[in-house]
């Protein structure tokens, strides 16, 4: 079963290809993703790596996390599932209530 792996510090310009060939020569990579921001569409400086097995998702951390890349240095851990969000969304004002 796939590891998911979180990969912060990364350069705004890595693309999701060279995530890929970065983690690559640790293991198997299943998929990598550099999440950007939906409005600018520019890299939000992170993204989260799928290693193939538990053993090359633990090599990857030791040999990744703290690694220079492009001037920067990355972090890598195992990722932690996604916390709920709240329902709703939008403006409120303040005194009322109200919906913008």
């Amino acid at each position: 079963m796939a590891t998911k792996l979180f990969v912060g510090g990364l350069p705004y310009a890595v693309t999701d290809d060279q995530l890929r060939e970065l983690f690559a020569g640790v293991g198997a990579v299943a998929s990598a993703k550099v999440i950007v921001d939906r409005e600018t569409n520019r890299s939000k400086g992170f993204g989260f790596v799928e290693m193939e097995n538990d053993d090359e998702a633990k090599a990857a951390i030791e040999q990744m996390n703290g690694k220079d890349v492009d001037g920067r240095t990355i972090t890598v851990n195992e990722a932690r599932p996604q916390q709920p969000r709240p329902a709703g969304g939008g403006y409120r004002d303040n005194q009322r209530g109200n919906r913008y």
